[in-house]
């Protein structure tokens, strides 16, 4: 069971009723203070990257900017279902990018796929687990520590996945894995007979839905949209192999 009705106050700060929403930006002088500075590396050290890696590295500070700026930081604070839409982001659109605005070096011998897919894995069950998940909204550096090892893992397997020399198969498997635990964590959600997470016991109300509602459409949200990028990069690995394994057309003759 999900426990007693939380009144502790996450960072995105207290749970706005649907008419604030709209004006509930992220000001925190920290947070822009990280975001500009990062910027300011990108354009600094981005004068000799190829444009595809200056490109990759705006769209993941846009992506950031999304996730802890505009109103879905506060919304989360309200909805289980923003809070899984806020890791999405960072997970499957951050994460990528910055591995291609930052990628790995050198053709992969010894592949750490398998240990870093189970990484990332572990890394979101663990935060959506109700335990972990409410320590984290009650605790500001917990809170950060979430958000790091949830980008910081996925970074590190997309770098991983990415990386020039790294087997086909491997990773497509790798792929795969990463698609069949997260569809299993997004059933677990989804079909949970109970409301499980605390926080969100009394804030959901005021947006027409029942915290199991919101928490099976938190569920759906990771069990679809969470893999939709390891499913077409499977598929393209995948369509790689094939390719690879097809003989040869033998020329006309003349």
């Amino acid at each position: 069971m999900g426990g007693e009705p939380s009144n502790a106050v996450s960072y995105c700060g207290p749970a706005p009723l649907p008419a604030d929403v709209i004006g509930a930006f992220n000001w925190d002088p920290w947070l822009l203070a990280a975001l500009l500075g990062a910027a300011a590396f990108g354009i600094w050290r981005g004068r000799d990257w190829p444009r595809a890696r200056r490109r990759a590295l705006a769209a993941a500070l846009c992506v950031l900017v999304v996730a802890f700026v505009s109103p879905l930081c506060a919304l989360s604070s309200a909805l289980f279902s923003a809070r899984v839409t806020h890791h999405l982001l960072l997970i499957a659109l951050a994460a990528p990018l910055l591995a291609l605005a930052f990628p790995a070096k050198g053709a992969r011998v010894g592949s750490a796929l398998p240990l870093l897919a189970l990484l990332q894995v572990a890394t979101v069950f663990f935060w959506h687990a109700p335990a972990p998940y409410a320590a984290a909204l009650a605790d500001m550096r917990l809170y950060w520590v979430m958000e790091a090892s949830l980008l910081g893992a996925a970074t590190l397997l997309w770098r991983e996945l990415l990386a020039p020399g790294a087997s086909p198969l491997g990773v497509g498997l790798a792929h795969l894995v990463v698609i069949a635990l997260m569809g299993l964590l997004g059933a677990l959600i989804t079909f949970a007979p109970v409301p499980l997470y605390a926080a969100h016991f009394l804030t959901t109300e005021p947006f027409g839905v029942s915290a199991l509602e919101d928490q099976q459409l938190a569920g759906l949200l990771m069990w679809v949209p969470a893999m939709l990028p390891n499913l077409v990069a499977a598929l393209g690995c995948v369509r790689g192999l094939l390719a690879d394994t097809a003989p040869p057309q033998a020329g006309r003759a003349g």
